[in-house]
This record gives structure tokens, sequence and C-alpha cells, in this order.
């Protein structure tokens, strides 16, 4: 998908003005919020879970290629085949040619991510080749021919009855009241094209390099029959979703189920190592690995960003953040929305059109609360406005306008001294006059107007404080 970060303050208030999405949006903290919130406290240790989580990712992300190595030497040990990707459009490019080259049809995806960051759906149907998600929440949304809204509830923002009118006039179903009868009606619609596809699609919430396993969390049982019914498995990820060990599953399992979705455990944990071998009863022919850079390697180089690859992806950011709690996920104009989106998306896209992104936050912390392994985000929010305003590590930034440097320095100029402050005070007592309506400013003109379009401001005094504190 073509990003759309540089529309984010059109996307926030179309999105504050639509009743149904705020009504939808209610549920996100009374629901994975507060579920996650019992989970954790009903986990003995979970801080200590946390700090070793965080410790792990920590170490993994700082030797990366020597865990990418032993990833591709133990996949190909298991028989399968492993791709490196330097961008969207080499990771597309493979998973189309292998797909035509296998006379491949029909491919079913579990909820992937990346897939959704290279635009992959897009690019098989333009082959001819039918891409049907099979996670209900993404198979709404690709009907609806949308972006998923939330990491772990693609269609959040949709009620039963604006699903029930999709079903009826995409798949020329009845209409549908409840929500057990349109689950139903998915599954009948999905069962067939699970026994006809050729090719599965997956992400992969974990790789363990010592072993070369994928491993997939999910409570719908779609991402194993993705895995062990079509004859070809393609798996696509991240570089950053590797973990050192088998062992080491056990913490990440328990922090990802339970800041997700306040579960003890997935209904689903899929584990798929290689291809399928002479004695076991189903997995594919064919297993391929596709491990994507696609600009997280920008993530990596810069040691204050860095952090952000130890993400889970587990939602829990956004189930916290005031801001995506009345925003919602479009309004962020790519994959990844919320407080991690914020960080993840302006640098993976662009940082000139994702400039708004880093200020879309109070920096209440919330976020970094609610992060199973702690990630720092107000701090590296922080650190993007800063380069926003006036950093030089992202050359591709357009750097602040004129009126926008001018303004900041006649600012830094009037408070340097006593006596600018007080000759700018005076100043700004006279000119108010002009703009002053019931005692208050409602209208600043000019090139900072925009603090008076949503703000009422007091007028300044005509007697300043300290003059009236001397007087007494």
């Amino acid at each position: 998908m073509l990003p759309k970060t540089k529309q984010f303050n059109e996307g926030a208030l179309k999105a504050l003005q639509d009743e149904k999405i705020q009504e939808n949006l209610l549920g996100l903290y009374g629901g994975f919020h507060k579920a996650r919130i019992e989970a954790s406290e009903a986990t003995p240790n979970w801080e200590d879970l946390q700090a070793r989580g965080r410790s792990i990712k920590e170490h993994t992300i700082e030797h990366l290629d020597y865990y990418l190595e032993m990833v591709e030497r133990k996949v190909k040990e298991a028989g399968g085949k492993v791709f490196f990707a330097k961008d969207d459009e080499e990771a597309s490019s493979y998973v189309v040619r292998l797909a035509k080259e296998k006379g491949v049809k029909i491919a079913i995806k579990s909820k992937s991510m990346v897939s959704e960051e290279m635009g992959l759906n897009h690019r098989l149907e333009s082959e001819g080749i039918e891409p049907v998600e099979t996670d209900l929440g993404e198979y709404i949304i690709q009907l609806a021919e949308e972006t998923p809204f939330h990491i772990i509830a693609p269609a959040i923002h949709k009620s039963k009855e604006e699903v029930s009118e999709l079903f009826s006039e995409k798949l020329d179903t009845p209409k549908l009241s409840e929500i057990p009868a349109l689950t139903a009606e998915a599954r009948t619609q999905l069962r067939e094209k699970f026994i006809a596809a050729e090719m599965g699609i997956t992400g992969a919430n974990f790789i363990v390099a010592e072993t070369g396993t994928v491993f997939l969390v999910s409570n719908e049982g779609n991402g194993r029959m993705c895995t062990s019914m079509p004859k070809i498995q393609v798996a696509i990820t991240g570089m950053e979703k590797i973990v050192p060990s088998l062992e080491d599953m056990g913490i990440f399992l328990r922090l990802l189920i339970r800041s997700a979705t306040g579960q003890r455990i997935s209904s689903y944990v899929t584990a798929v190592t290689g291809p399928r071998r002479e004695h076991e009863e189903d997995g594919p022919e064919e297993f391929h690995l596709v491990i994507v850079d696609n600009g997280r390697s920008r993530l990596l180089s810069d040691p204050d960003l860095r952090e952000s690859l130890y993400c889970l992806r587990c939602g829990a950011c956004l189930n916290a953040c005031p801001v995506y709690r009345k925003v919602g996920g479009h309004a962020y104009g790519w994959v990844y929305p919320g407080p991690i989106g914020a960080i993840v998306s302006p640098v993976l896209t662009g940082l000139s059109d994702g400039k708004d992104l880093p200020f879309a936050s109070s920096l209440c912390g919330a976020c970094k609360e609610a992060c199973p392994v702690k990630i720092n985000i107000p701090r590296m929010l922080l650190y993007l406005r800063n380069q926003i305003a006036e950093g030089s590590k992202y050359p591709e930034h357009k750097s602040v306008s004129i009126w926008e440097k001018l303004i900041v320095r006649l600012w830094a100029f009037s408070v340097r001294t006593e006596f600018n402050f007080s000759i700018f005070s005076y100043l700004g007592r006279v000119s108010q006059t002009l703009i002053l309506k019931s005692f208050m400013i409602r209208f600043i003109p000019g090139p900072i107007a925009g603090w008076s379009k949503y703000r009422v401001l007091p007028t300044l005094a005509n007697v300043p404080f300290r003059k009236r504190l001397k007087g007494k």
C-alpha cells in the first residue's frame, strides 16, 4: 500500500467526526487494555519476565547479523529455503515469482503485517493469483477493500451491522444479525479456499535461531491451516523477529499473548520447522522463509531508535494510548499505527511525509507502561521531534519552513534577557487590542493561526505580574 502518513491530520479529524468509529473505539480500554492489566497482575514475577524479555531482545538486536546467519543455516538444514529481501519490491517479487513457477492460482494468507507493508495482495492479484485472507478480521478488511485498523484486531472499527451489510454485498448472503452467524458464514466461505489453495502465506510472530522454527500465535486456527494444507508455505517476516532459543519462547509467548489479548495462552501456537518430513502426516512440501529489511536497517543503525526493533507487535501501546483511542488506525496512514507506529512508520516511509506522527502523542507514558518489553516510546518520539525540527541524520527530511524558523528564533530572542522580555510583552499587549474580542483572543493571524483554530486564549495582563508583586 502507498503510505498516506502525510495525511495524518486530515485522517484524525475524519475519525473524530465519525460517531461509529468513536463508539467502536470505546471498547479498547475496557477490553484489551483491562484484560492485559488483569493478566499481568495474575502472572507471578511479571516485571521479571519483562526485564528478561527486554534483555533477550536487546542482545539479539545487538548481534542480529550472527542470528540471521544462524537462522539461514538452520532453515536450510531442515530442508527449507531462505531469501533476504532488502525492500518490499524484492520480497513481493520473490513470492510472486515462486507462485507463478508453481502454477499457483489461490494463495491463502494468515495475518501478516509485513505482507501488508509489501502490498503483497495487490501484486498477487495483478499476476492473476487470488490471495485470500483467512483471519476473520483481515477477511472482513479484504472484502471492504480497506487496510487494518489495529495490529491484532484489524476490523475493530466495524460493527456487526456493517459486517452484515458487507457480507450481503460481497458474498450475496442474507442479512445476518448475530456474530455467530456471521463467523459461521465466513467459515463456510473460507473452507473451500483452504481446500483449493496451492500456497499458504503466513507471517511469523517469532523465529527461533537455534532451530530455524517459525512460531505463529492465533485464536482461530487459520494459521495452522495455512501451514499444514497447501503444498507450499511462505513465511514472511521482518528481520527483527528472531529470538535465540526455544527456551526463550516460554518467556515471549507469555509476554506477547497476555499483553495482546489478556489470555494466559492463545488457542493455537503453531511451530513450523522446514517442510514436512516423511513420517509427518501433514505440512508443506516446500518451505520458504522471506526475511525483510525494508528500512529496518535504518532503525538498527540509529542507536536512538534501535529500541523500536524490540517490539513484539502485541498492540498494548495502542490500547493504552489516549490519542490512538480517539483517532484509530487509519489516521496514521500506514501499516503500523499508534505510539510504536509513530516511530516506525516515519522512518520506514520517509520522515518528511510522516513528520506529524511523532507529534501525535501527549507523552503521557502510558505506552511505555503497557509495553511488555518496556520500550521507551516517549523518549524516541521526542528524539524524532528534535530530528524534524533541527536534526541532520535523515537527509531526505525537508527542513522546517522559513516562517517556523523565524518564529522560533524570534521567541528565543524575546526571552533571552529581562529587557527583551519586557519589550516584547509590551508589544504583545499593544497588538492584542487589534484581535481582542470579549476579553479573549479568538483568532491569531499569520503563520501561527493554528494556535487559535481550536483554542480560545486569555489576553496578556495590562500590568505584568512582577510589577504587581513589587507594588505590594
